[in-house]
């Protein structure tokens, strides 16, 4: 399995790819302010591909539970500058975080050339028309309800099902509108409208959403959860909660893993796939 496209590929059969956090926001939960600043974004991003990056995240809308929607022009101000100059200076693409497509376009007349839906496909229903009129690979991410409320009490008759659902009539929605199968990244969404019971229950079944025969990936990153079930810990402390569910999650299927922590996530990663394959890579 693999995702090609322009001048790049991406080869599950030989690695998990490692895709890495670049949030040009004041307010995300982990790295708020940290990169708000252009040039702290660039240098950031270019040292994530020096430490084994294969794709470059980049959003200008935090997205953390009960989080405010910000206006199309902000999110255009914060992340069209730092796109416009990475565009060029990175060999690995860059992927646009964003559910609305008009963003999308922009970022990807700047050098975007990866489309990052949190809403699936389901919150702006022309993002698969600009992705298949771009022809670029589309994540299409669960969440329930709206970053803001979220968290707000979610519940589920059947976890799996439920979100598999969901996930499936996005890659309709992609396919109707253009956009090759090959083309369609699957992300169950952890933390998206999810308990911590929820979170775990996804990772345990997660080579399920093989049955959907796309590229999956796992955003655990230095989640809530990893913070509960370590006691408490702050963000910047989850690294080894972060690298456990790394390497499971590899384990059961995932072939992009989104993380903060790209140098030490790769070397996991690294470890886990040899482990997987039987072989070093």
């Amino acid at each position: 399995m693999r995702l090609s496209w322009g001048d790049f590929c991406l080869d599950f059969s030989k690695k998990t790819c490692i895709m890495g956090i670049l949030n040009v926001t004041p307010d995300s939960f982990s790295d708020g302010g940290l990169f708000f600043d252009k040039l702290k974004a660039v240098e950031h991003a270019l040292s994530m591909q020096d430490d084994g990056a294969d794709i470059i995240d980049i959003g200008g809308q935090s997205t953390r539970p009960g989080a405010e929607e910000i206006s199309e022009d902000e999110e255009i101000e914060r992340v069209i500058p730092v796109i416009t100059a990475l565009s060029g200076r990175l060999r690995i693409p860059i992927s646009i975080d964003t559910y609305r497509s008009s963003v999308a376009e922009q970022a990807i007349n700047a050098g975007a050339s990866m489309i990052n839906d949190i809403s699936g496909l389901h919150f702006d229903r022309r993002m698969p028309e600009v992705a298949a009129r771009y022809k670029l690979p589309v994540v299409i991410m669960h969440m329930k309800g709206t970053p803001k409320d979220m968290q707000d009490d979610p519940r589920y008759d059947a976890l799996i099902p439920e979100i598999m659902d969901y996930l499936r009539e996005g890659i309709i929605r992609a396919e109707d509108a253009g956009v090759a199968g090959d083309m369609i990244v699957i992300d169950p969404g952890i933390g998206f409208g999810k308990t911590l019971e929820h979170n775990l229950q996804i990772i345990r079944h997660l080579d399920e959403f093989t049955q959907l025969e796309k590229p999956l990936l796992l955003g655990t990153s230095r989640k809530s959860f990893i913070g509960r079930i370590l006691g408490g810990l702050p963000p910047a402390e989850r690294i080894e909660g972060t690298a456990a569910t790394v390497a499971i999650g590899i384990m059961k299927g995932a072939n992009i893993i989104r993380v903060h922590d790209v140098k030490e996530m790769s070397r996991v990663a690294g470890v886990a796939d040899a482990i997987k394959k039987g072989h070093l890579i």
